[in-house]
């Protein structure tokens, strides 16, 4: 049982031809138009059902909110930053990522701009260019022993640490969901930020763009380094202040920087990349045949294990799903919404509804609650639009609202496998559900680039390690974000200085 019905396509960027095949080898009907302008693609995505692109297609709500008929977006490389899951999440299409597909690609390239930037490679080919020959002015550092910083360390931070280790340097890191002591087992000694940057003779960033991320690296973290360190980014442009960048470069505070990606792209500042100590790169991290032909490769495939009911891969926002692909559920799906269109046929003159009390029977049920729950809700509330409520955006929720002194305080949760989480506190919407389980600290806070590495380090003091992390999804103002600790924190008031409002439960 397919959750979705996919017959036609859209590829609107250069995909590897092995994505429009794979496709068309199982019965859809692919179309490539490549550079569509926003209102081109507003028009012409009306009359597909599946969307496959890079990272040059922005798949805004206003884009989506056209696309009458569209059941998946498919993004051929790691990250969904281009699109707007949450207003796709509301319409009820799924958005999926091919995560690992150009992991060894990003990597290798940072490893060539760390090794570029410390014998001025590109500078010195230039100069032979040029027909000049300086060996003086491209004097080198070596590599061995100095300390690399990685920012980031998931699946393209761990490999640049493996491949950097062969030159002998010394791997450092920090990352507030990865545990040091995964980290360690690959070489990467994690540490506060604050314990970082000064140790550091290289930076790299591998980080995702978002609030806690932007300006990482700015005027007052540049300053904690050691004069002259050598900084890259091959993740997303922004991470970096790219004019912090540029006075650190004029100052001699950095002594360079390889750029690979920028905050407007391309960028029509050109102080960066005209500036000498800067190697830069026309966003090149996934620009390899094998990458593009893996990436390719995977969307397509994934697309079709999914509307072939086989199972769901590299989706983020469908994880309700992952429990509809076996046999035996889909007939209990199929009664589920029956019984909530029965419901829906039975009440229909007394709506709205005050609650919905969903139960299911028999412990080979348990697994499945909320997709059965979910299932019901599509039956309940489906009102013959086409982008009604379906399973992935008729989320089974519980919303508690608690009232003192005449102000009101929510939360909403719901259920993920068997685990309950909280999905949104005061009305912040969290980009990852939080699991209501074990040492929790809240706190509510405008966020910073410096914010979330001064409260972990505030944690390290107290002797609590982090073990997961997520903020809320709304940007600008006080934002509700959520840490999991190793260890309960009895003392709150080093945190209090630091936020608007903190709190701690152990669950």
């Amino acid at each position: 049982m397919a959750p979705v019905c996919v017959r036609r396509i859209l590829i609107s960027e250069s995909v590897d031809p092995c994505c429009k095949k794979i496709l068309q080898e199982n019965g859809i009907e692919v179309t490539e138009k490549q550079n569509l302008t926003k209102d081109e693609l507003v028009a012409e995505i009306k009359d597909y059902e599946g969307l496959v692109v890079r990272s040059a297609t922005k798949i805004t709500a206003e884009i989506i909110n056209a696309a009458d008929n569209l059941k998946i977006i498919g993004r051929a490389g790691t990250g969904v930053d281009n699109v707007d899951v949450d207003a796709a999440t509301k319409k009820g299409i799924i958005v999926m990522n091919t995560p690992g597909g150009n992991t060894v690609s990003a990597a290798e390239l940072t490893c060539a701009m760390i090794i570029s930037l410390s014998r001025h490679v590109p500078q010195a080919v230039m100069s032979m260019k040029a027909g000049k020959w300086e060996r003086k002015k491209f004097m080198g550092s070596e590599l061995y022993g100095k300390v690399l910083g990685i920012i980031g360390l998931g699946r393209i931070g761990k490999e640049v640490a493996t491949r950097m280790q062969s030159f002998g340097m010394k791997t450092i890191g920090y990352d507030p969901i990865t545990p040091p002591e995964v980290s360690a087992t690959w070489g990467v000694e994690q540490m506060s930020l604050e314990q970082l940057w000064p140790q550091c003779d290289y930076i790299t960033v591998h980080t995702p763009l978002m609030p806690s991320t932007t300006g990482l690296l700015n005027d007052a973290t540049f300053a904690e380094c050691k004069k002259g360190v050598k900084v890259v980014n091959c993740a997303r442009g922004g991470i970096i202040d790219e004019d912090a960048l540029l006075r650190a470069l004029e100052s001699g505070q950095c002594g360079g920087a390889g750029l690979d990606v920028f905050v407007e792209e391309p960028p029509k500042n050109r102080a960066l990349v005209d500036h000498f100590n800067v190697i830069s790169c026309p966003h090149l991290g996934a620009s390899t045949r094998e990458a593009q032909a893996r990436c390719g490769q995977e969307i397509a495939l994934q697309i079709v294990d999914m509307l072939k009911g086989r199972e769901l891969v590299g989706a983020v926002n469908a994880q309700v799903l992952a429990h509809s692909f076996s046999p035996e559920s889909h007939l209990w799906i199929r009664l589920g919404e029956a019984l909530g269109a029965v419901l829906r046929s039975c009440t229909t003159s007394k709506q709205p509804y005050d609650q919905v009390d969903i139960t299911t029977l028999g412990s080979s049920l348990k697994s499945s609650c909320e997709l059965l729950s979910s299932a019901a809700l599509v039956g309940l509330l489906k009102d013959g639009s086409r982008n009604g409520p379906n399973l992935i955006n008729a989320l089974t929720a519980q919303l508690m609202v608690l009232s003192v002194n005449g102000i009101k305080y929510t939360a909403t949760g719901s259920i993920q496998g068997d685990v309950p989480v909280l999905l949104d506190l005061n009305g912040s919407e969290f980009r990852q559900p939080v699991p209501l389980t074990g040492n929790l600290l809240f706190f509510k806070a405008a966020v910073t680039p410096q914010l979330l590495p001064t409260v972990t380090g505030v944690l390290a003091t107290a002797g609590a390690e982090v073990q997961s992390f997520s903020t809320s999804a709304t940007r600008g103002g006080d934002q509700w974000s959520c840490i999991g600790l190793s260890t309960a924190l009895s003392d709150l008031a080093a945190l209090k200085s630091l936020v608007k409002e903190v709190a701690a439960v152990s669950i």
